[in-house]
């Protein structure tokens, strides 16, 4: 790099603008460790834009040692465009996720190597043998890690960050350290807990299969009382610091490994809402598979797979989560001190096992939301947007939503996590009125 080159990246590493080609090649370029990382001159290194998100704009950059990912926020929504601005101060919050999660949950999220919080830019390992779960999952794909994997990323980074594992007055230092990051709750406050329950300009859902039960959800008071419930938990119950927008679009796998990104939306807000978003976007994928058959039942198998997926994800957290919590709890909540002796011992125990019919009756909640806004709301995802045959898909939508009104409204009859797969294997066969 020329030092005219150097001086002009020096000069302008402070100052906000949206970076492309040329100008991130020179600001990386004036990064020692990054280059070396990277290898060869700068002027040989391929950059290539590659952010499919609503929200930023991700790089791949290769030189001849090696690659790195580069993420940069956008000042506004990129799905939408300037027309929704957007504080830069979410790449801060992510970062911050980014370094706290590694802690909590190691090897699970990928290397932070480099921060310009100015800049809005993280620059972090690339994760070149990953691909993003979704795409994994319209494909048939199976993980043979994946759930226990993700299980305990959940449950260290919820059980360590809350006020079981951590003092009161840590749990407080963490929930100011992101209490900023409101303009991110405010797009899920509205995009999944109200928008899809009403006239919202930005709503779309698939036309006209499915306008019926657009309108119905716009009336059903029970589904808007439901929704109401789980937006207040999500409002007002700072339990543990979640990734905030957990689906399988924030997960990267190979067959044995897994890696969650994107911690952009991260707080600390209600567990179950994690766990919910994990859950429902396996019940989209199981449901979403019939539309991407080549020939009918040539996805079962996948089927039983997502199906054998959503019930280890409740069940291997619960046990993960039991277990820090009977080995690891060293925070201000239950002190020990007061549960001492066999008797004291037997009623804690008994308190964790309500604690967690508590939790799961939330996830259940969450889950569902989390299935209608991808289908009534603004952001859908590709289990069913690349489903070609629209009635197709609007088939595959529906089934959906009638699992997952169900779930919401009459969340209480769901004991199990396998009363949520047997009531999606009843649904997966159910044909609307439409068909």
């Amino acid at each position: 790099m020329s030092s005219q080159r150097r001086s002009s990246a020096d000069q302008r590493q402070d100052q906000y603008r949206i970076l492309h080609e040329a100008d991130l090649r020179d600001y990386l370029a004036g990064l020692p460790a990054i280059a070396a990382r990277l290898g060869g001159v700068p002027d040989s290194w391929s950059i290539v834009e590659v952010g499919d998100g609503n929200l930023n704009l991700v790089f791949i950059v290769k030189g001849a040692s090696g690659g790195i990912a580069v993420k940069q926020a956008l000042p506004y929504v990129r799905l939408v465009g300037e027309s929704w601005p957007l504080p830069l101060s979410r790449s801060h919050y992510e970062y911050l996720a980014l370094t706290r999660q590694a802690q909590l949950a190691p090897a699970l999220v990928p290397d932070v190597l480099h921060h310009n919080e100015p800049l809005a830019l993280v620059v972090m390992e690339l994760l070149e043998r990953h691909i993003i779960m979704r795409k994994g999952l319209v494909a048939g794909t199976t993980y043979p890690r994946f759930v226990d994997d993700i299980t305990t990323f959940l449950a260290r980074t919820l059980f360590l960050s809350s006020d079981l594992a951590v003092s009161a007055a840590e749990k407080k230092e963490g929930i100011a350290a992101f209490a900023g990051n409101h303009a991110l709750c405010k797009i899920t406050e509205d995009l999944i807990f109200t928008d899809p329950y009403r006239i919202a300009e930005q709503n779309r859902w698939t036309a006209p299969w499915l306008d019926a039960t657009a309108a119905a959800f716009r009336e059903d008071l029970d589904l808007h009382v439901a929704i109401s419930h789980l937006k207040l938990k999500f409002l007002s119950a700072p339990e543990a610091l979640i990734h905030g927008d957990l689906h399988t679009g924030s997960i990267m796998v190979t067959d044995n490994s897994t890696m969650v990104i994107d911690p952009e939306f991260a707080f600390y807000g209600p567990m179950g809402f994690d766990i919910g978003a994990v859950i429902a976007n396996l019940l989209m994928a199981y449901l979403a598979s019939s539309g991407h058959e080549r020939s009918p039942g040539d996805r079962r198998a996948f089927e039983a797979w997502v199906l054998e997926a959503v019930e280890g994800v409740w069940t291997e957290f619960a046990r993960k989560f039991l277990a820090l919590w009977r080995g690891e709890a060293k925070g201000d909540a239950y002190p020990v001190t007061l549960f001492e002796g066999e008797a004291g011992a037997a009623r804690l125990e008994a308190e964790r096992q309500r604690y967690m019919e508590r939790l799961f009756q939330e996830t259940v909640g969450f889950s569902a939301a989390k299935i209608i806004r991808r289908i009534l709301g603004l952001a859908h995802n590709i289990d069913f947007e690349l489903i070609e045959d629209a009635k197709r898909r609007a088939v595959c939508e529906a089934r959906s939503l009638r699992l997952a009104r169900a779930m919401m409204v009459d969340a209480a009859s769901f004991r199990s996590i396998g009363d949520v797969t047997k009531a999606a294997c009843q649904v997966r066969d159910w044909q609307p009125d439409f068909a």
